[in-house]
């Protein structure tokens, strides 16, 4: 045994298990079950070209060795980004613990009542401190936050402004450059129109339906926006406001001053800088606007006894049911971020907010207080925790970088300064010695705080936050650690069970490659610091970049996108830069089989494109005569054709050549969704099968955690005559020589999380990674195979295989009264994750168990499948009490003094032996979706208060 390969580590089946497999399965190699999947024109004829694969302690020593070339500068850049304390009680006990990172989307609710009291924490976090009605459970960053916000306020105009067409949107010029690039992006394929300003001399002209503004400004300055945001009010003009969420517990927030919608980002509330991500944006609403916020929400409800449950609700998969009329293509929130930052407001509580909060702006006002003793001129006349300084900016930015300090240098004559939680006298002290320095002249030490807020009184916040007694009862570690352990107690995660998700890919997320996200050298870096500071995390980038680009074999990749639906409308927003750059503005249609992701026409609504669906055959395959129909009927319009590959029914379609010719010869481009990448890599690649872009699912193919529902990252790869269009950013050069403006708000966006993909595929090599998808493909065949005669697959390849993942039918059981939902909350009493169901067919199961699970767990899930089947027999439509309608059964229904169902408390909860070894109870009993969603309650208040009287 090679104890050092990591691929060793990784893949679950042991060498001999393997005969025990491919003997169920009926093919006497790998390589022939291999062969019998993969349509042999699309085979990759050579390895891929990647550096040999390193073991597990050679990486560790590499990573550290880079991560020593990033220099960590105390850093005063600001500009939505500031250095944060990590509780470490919340490091050790959530961000870099299983129990917490490798759960899934919280779906399936009842196993999942832990993260969503956390996400519902944070929520009511948001709720409270912006002063707005609802709030969702995070998005992806701040500018895309921004520009989600400015979608809602021009899907809810009043009918007048939708007749008249109204499109314009004031952009205060105070907001962040970063957020401002996205805005741009997002605003012109769907027909909005920016004008940006000064708040102060706008006319609100009847022209606009929205605007949004910064708060603090950019470079600090606080402004009170009552009157604006009033005057708007008056001329039908919604206003969204971005603000800094710590300034909050200080300043008078939005919601009071009658903001529309409130966003911003949460990074500052102990999340790790990480060189720009991964972070938890916020989003906060009026109530009446809750149809078309985007994102998801945690909402409460009851359970089947009446008792309170947690659930997600409304927009639960919102794109998958609207499609290309959803108001989003956002189907990810940053959730492990935001359970941080929820519980970070948790272990501080208003008290300790408003403390930290004091420090940062009594640091502030005494930093401005010196430089003005020392005969420099502040500009700000009312500030939080920002100064802008009128001095010699070369001289300055000269000295700072010889004393490891980062200021933001505004132009020649301009320094500003953004002070942190992390900020002492003694920082102060250090930055006041610069910029004496700089004058040739010294500086007293400060030994004292200002007191005096430097903002206008009636600016105070005078309304009281975060009264609910989770936020005012967990202040000792002790008392945090417990509630922590005990929400990750109400959780299915994958440290204890396989979660088999079709289309999720919920494979092992490696130790080794989450190790290094701990490391200050990595975490602690500000992505807008110079790129010498940065040299670690720029030499990975790019190496990063490289493989992924030898992976998919095209020429080039952007890492910018921050989730695979985002990474989505990166490939078709570049799409949509190509053809205009060859004068073809008219091109606009993209093609999308009816099978698609619900992502897809979402996506493509977004980028200014019209969907026209075309067909799929009985057999789940694309109808190939009706997308050639298609496209000839739209040649001169086409855009683009958007397929998953192998395709969402889990089959490499053999005719996926002849479709990819069909849109090159009619004009268009293709571009691939790398959903189920995880069946291709070094087999088959994007390119090879004709494609010209294609997104990857870093948290699916690559090893990034699922979080408990993100982060994800997803980038796109694309070929040769797309390279010139990859994304920018305004202040970090990225992206080709005819870049579009931003996609998100950081260069790379969630950079940190990039080094446990990058470590991935250099601890795995070629082989290694090749061997991955091979055993993806076997174990998915094994379940196939080991399930037949109980459950009917619905869609195979021609020679009968499945590619990673298969699709089963469940609608014949509608005639015992037995529906997905039931097999899905019973799997629960099994101790498992239910796959995916209803996806993307109705009434069925899409099972994907990925290369990480050995043949013991494969063995233990299809012993529960099978013995769910027999449960299914034995039910009938008459009987609803039956074990798999009363399922999950949780503890007090196992422990109550009565039992009054038809069958004993043994088979309820330990229906097989091995169930007692490591038994999961679910915590409440199924959620009531439709109450939940008619008495929507998205923040912590008690439920009495919103029941039906």
């Amino acid at each position: 045994m090679k104890t050092d390969a990591f691929a060793l580590r990784h893949i679950g089946p042991r060498e001999n298990d393997l005969q025990i497999m491919l003997k169920t399965i009926g093919a006497a190699t790998l390589d022939q079950l291999i062969f019998e999947t993969i349509p042999d024109d699309i085979r990759l004829k050579t390895p891929l070209d990647l550096d040999p694969a390193m073991t597990e302690y050679e990486y560790s020593n590499h990573i550290s060795q880079l991560g020593n070339k990033n220099k960590v500068f105390q850093t005063y850049i600001g500009l939505g980004y500031n250095q944060a304390i990590v509780p470490a009680v919340i490091q050790r006990n959530i961000f870099e613990n299983p129990g917490w990172y490798t759960a899934y989307t919280p779906y399936q609710a009842e196993i999942a009542q832990g993260r969503l009291e956390a996400i519902l924490n944070f929520q009511t976090m948001v709720i409270e401190l912006t002063g707005m009605e609802i709030a969702n459970a995070s998005l992806l960053d701040e500018g895309t936050a921004a520009a989600e916000a400015m979608a809602l306020l021009f899907d809810v105009r009043s009918r007048d402004q939708k007749k008249n067409n109204i499109n314009k949107f004031f952009v205060s010029e105070e907001i962040l450059p970063q957020t401002l690039s996205v805005l741009q992006t997002r605003s012109a394929p769907i027909g909005v129109e920016l004008v940006i300003g000064n708040h102060t001399t706008f006319d609100f002209s009847t022209e606009f339906f929205g605007a949004i503004l910064q708060y603090p400004g950019k470079f600090g300055q606080v402004y009170n926006y009552v009157d604006f945001i009033a005057k708007a009010k008056s001329n039908e003009i919604k206003v969204a406001v971005a603000a800094d969420i710590l300034s909050l517990a200080k300043l008078t927030p939005p919601g009071e001053m009658g903001a529309a919608v409130v966003v911003g980002t949460t990074q500052r509330f102990g999340i790790p800088l990480g060189y720009g991500g991964p972070h938890a944006a916020y989003f906060a609403t009026k109530d009446e606007y809750k149809r078309s916020m985007p994102g998801r929400i945690i909402g409460v409800t009851v359970d089947t006894d009446g008792n309170r449950a947690l659930r997600m609700a409304l927009q639960t998969r919102e794109q998958h049911i609207k499609r290309d009329k959803a108001t989003s293509n956002i189907c990810t929130a940053q959730v492990l971020l935001s359970v941080m930052a929820g519980m970070y407001a948790v272990y501080h509580g208003p008290k300790g907010l408003r403390y930290i909060a004091n420090k940062v702006h009594s640091l502030t006002a005494t930093l401005s207080n010196a430089l003005e003793k020392l005969g420099l001129q502040q500009t700000n006349t009312a500030f939080f925790d920002t100064i802008v300084v009128k001095t010699d900016s070369k001289k300055i930015k000269v000295i700072a970088e010889q004393n490891e300090i980062n200021f933001y240098y505004i132009d020649e004559n301009t320094v500003s300064i953004s002070l942190n939680e992390t900020t002492s006298i003694a920082d102060v002290n250090k930055i006041v010695s610069i910029f004496a320095s700089a004058k040739g002249t010294q500086a007293s030490a400060i030994e004292v705080l200002s007191e005096t807020n430097h903002f206008p009184s009636n600016l105070e916040r005078t309304s009281t936050f975060l009264q609910h007694e989770v936020f005012n009862k967990y202040h000792s570690e002790t008392a945090l650690m417990r509630y922590i352990k005990m929400l990750e107690r109400k959780d299915l995660s994958l440290n204890h069970s396989m979660i088999s998700l079709g289309s999720c890919t919920m494979k092992l997320n490696a130790a080794s490659e989450m190790l290094p996200l701990s490391n200050a050298n990595w975490n602690n870096i500000h992505p807008f610091v110079p790129l010498g500071q940065a040299q670690g995390y720029q030499e990975m980038l790019r190496k990063l970049e490289q493989q992924l680009s030898v992976i998919t074999g095209f020429a080039g990749t952007t890492l910018q996108p921050n989730s695979g639906a985002q990474g989505e409308y990166t490939g078709l927003m570049v799409i949509r830069a190509y053809h205009q750059s060859r004068g073809d503005h008219h091109r606009n249609i993209a093609l999308i089989p009816s099978s698609a992701h619900g992502t897809n026409p979402a996506s493509a609504a977004m980028a200014g494109m019209k969907v026209i669906v075309t067909k799929t055959l009985e057999n789940g395959n694309i109808d190939v005569e009706d997308l050639r129909e298609k496209a000839i009927q739209h040649k001169d319009d086409l855009a683009c054709l958007m397929v998953t590959y192998p395709s969402t029914h889990g089959v490499f379609e053999s005719a996926i050549k002849e479709i990819t010719q069909i849109i090159h010869d009619n004009g268009g481009q293709v571009y691939m969704d790398g959903a189920n990448m995880n069946a291709q890599v070094g087999l088959t690649n994007p390119a090879t099968i004709g494609a010209d872009v294609c997104h990857l699912n870093l948290h699916k193919t690559f090893a990034i955690p699922h979080g408990g529902g993100g982060p994800g990252v997803g980038p796109i790869c694309v070929a040769k005559q797309l390279v010139p269009f990859l994304p920018s950013n305004p202040i970090v050069t990225t992206g080709g020589d005819n870049a579009i403006t931003a996609i998100s708000a950081a260069p790379w966006g969630s950079a940190l999380v990039c080094l446990i993909s990058y470590g991935y595929i250099s601890m795995l090599g070629t082989e290694g990674l090749t061997n991955v998808t091979k055993h993806a493909i076997l174990n998915a065949n094994y379940i196939k195979e080991k399930l037949k005669g109980h459950y009917h697959t619905l869609y195979s390849g021609e020679m009968g295989r499945a590619a990673h993942e298969m699709i089963l039918d469940c609608h014949p059981f509608k005639k015992n009264g037995i529906d997905v939902t039931d097999i899905s909350k019973r799997l629960m009493d099994y101790g498992f994750h239910a796959p995916t169901i209803s996806f993307p067919v109705h009434d069925t199961v899409m099972i994907e168990p990925t290369e990480s699970e050995n043949l013991e767990e494969l063995d233990r899930f299809c012993d529960a499948m099978i013995s769910i089947r027999k449960e299914i027999e034995a039910s009938t439509l008459e009987n609803k009490n039956n074990v798999l309608k009363n399922s999950p059964h949780t503890l007090a229904m196992l422990t109550a003094e009565t039992w009054d169902f038809p069958y004993t408390r043994e088979q309820a909860a330990f229906p097989l032996d091995y169930i007692a070894e490591n038994k999961f109870w679910p915590t409440v009993r199924r959620a009531n979706d439709a109450y939940g969603d008619r008495n929507l309650v998205c923040s912590c208040a008690p439920i009495e208060a919103y029941m039906e009287n």
